[in-house]
């Protein structure tokens, strides 16, 4: 059993950690914490994985300037604190879609994770069990579902559609069989954003054999060893096991492709079809604009997720913060309005739910998190966030999330541009 594993009740596998679990812990024992703010996990995923696979997972389409506005769009708030209030009894706790949770954020969907981290996907469902937050599972996942959904079984599974309506019933089937309550269906991947930035690192989906490729991995020895090696010697060699009803293409091949399907012929037809299928709460990701939130409230979805998929597909996409306050005031609180993109901080956390959110999704930092450290520093990292969304509400001078709206901010004026 790998340092830091730990067993959940009921199963006999152990959660998997990684082989830098043991620098993570070494770096504790020695009381120098790994990590002491989200951004600090990128730094040592930086370090940690080969470039390939942190450009993956860092990188953005083309100029970055959909993935500098999340951050961007987040400075353009600043807080309008009230004091003398009375704090004592302040409570992160949040209520989503039915299910009361510890924290009012969860943990996004995120392709490849086994990848990063060993067994990965197992990682950050079982950290956010024991965190009692809410797990997406990535469709462009390394794992099977039906061996994930055990480790947490409110965890919720993430789709990239198929057009064929025969396609969109088997996965849907095999959702529903597996155990998932929550399906999430990803609607802003209709077409492959140009993630030329990505591919500068080395990287393609399958990864392609290469002298650089080897030279990457022999540079990064805990990973190789770690996740992949020990993957390949414990589970084989990773497929993406949950794109559609059946195995897809394995990561590493010199010749097969990856199967996207024909999603540009994707339309609202297609989510009526799922909605008919599907008994279980439904959420739609990738929302942007008001118009569409109102046409999938119609539909039937019990919830949307403003995203802008991390910066990853339409350059110069505005983050979702900027069209949050429209798509709340279109929907009038009659289905959860959740967002995601560019989320790092419990400030950035309070700003969204003041301006409507009723929850937020954080990605890249958990993985780089599960890459660096396995299920204790996952769990690491949501607690640093609870931590920091509990005390800033103090600061803030709020006890429950529920106080919290557009008055407790002022939105700052853009500089002079440059």
């Amino acid at each position: 059993m790998a340092s830091g594993a730990q067993k959940l009740p009921g199963h006999t596998e152990a959660v998997p950690g990684t082989a830098a679990t043991e620098t993570a812990a070494g770096a504790r024992r020695r009381g120098k914490p790994v990590a002491l703010a989200l951004a600090d996990y990128e730094a040592a995923a930086r370090r940690h994985l080969p470039r390939p696979v942190f450009g993956y997972i860092a990188g953005a389409a083309e100029t970055n300037a959909a993935l500098d506005d999340n951050r961007q769009a987040l400075r353009a708030y600043g807080f309008v604190p009230r004091v003398l209030v009375g704090v004592g009894a302040r409570t992160a706790a949040a209520t989503l879609l039915g299910r009361d949770y510890a924290a009012p954020f969860g943990i996004a969907p995120m392709g490849l994770s086994a990848l990063a981290a060993y067994r990965g996907d197992i990682v950050l469902a079982a950290a956010a069990r024991a965190a009692r937050v809410p797990m997406i599972m990535s469709g462009s996942s390394l794992i099977r579902m039906e061996d994930v959904i055990p480790h947490n079984p409110d965890a919720w599974f993430q789709a990239y559609l198929p057009a064929e309506p025969d396609r969109i019933a088997a996965l849907v089937d095999r959702v529903a069989r597996a155990g998932f309550g929550t399906l999430v269906v990803t609607v802003d991947t209709v077409i492959s954003g140009n993630r030329e930035n990505i591919t500068r690192t080395g990287f393609s989906t399958p990864l392609r054999p290469s002298p650089r490729l080897a030279l990457d991995g022999l540079s990064r020895p805990l990973w190789t060893v770690g996740t992949f090696l020990r993957t390949l010697a414990r589970h084989g060699m990773p497929h993406f096991e949950n794109s559609y009803a059946v195995r897809g293409a394995p990561i590493l091949s010199a010749s097969v492709l990856r199967d996207f399907g024909n999603r540009d012929h994707l339309c609202w037809d297609h989510l009526r079809l799922v909605r008919d299928r599907w008994r279980g709460r439904l959420v739609v990701k990738g929302i942007m604009a008001a118009a569409d939130a109102v046409t999938a409230r119609d539909l039937g979805v019990d919830g949307v997720i403003l995203s802008n998929h991390g910066g990853r597909q339409l350059d110069a996409t505005v983050s979702p913060l900027r069209t949050l306050p429209a798509v709340v005031a279109a929907l009038g609180g009659t289905i959860p309005v959740m967002i995601d993109s560019g989320f790092r901080r419990g400030t950035d956390v309070l700003k969204a739910l003041a301006l409507g959110a009723a929850f937020v999704f954080v990605g890249r930092p958990f993985l780089y998190a599960a890459a660096v450290g396995g299920r204790p520093e996952v769990e690491r990292a949501t607690a640093i966030l609870k931590d920091e969304v509990v005390r800033n509400m103090g600061l803030l001078g709020v006890n429950a999330l529920s106080e919290l709206g557009p008055d407790r901010l002022h939105r700052i004026p853009a500089g002079p541009q440059t």
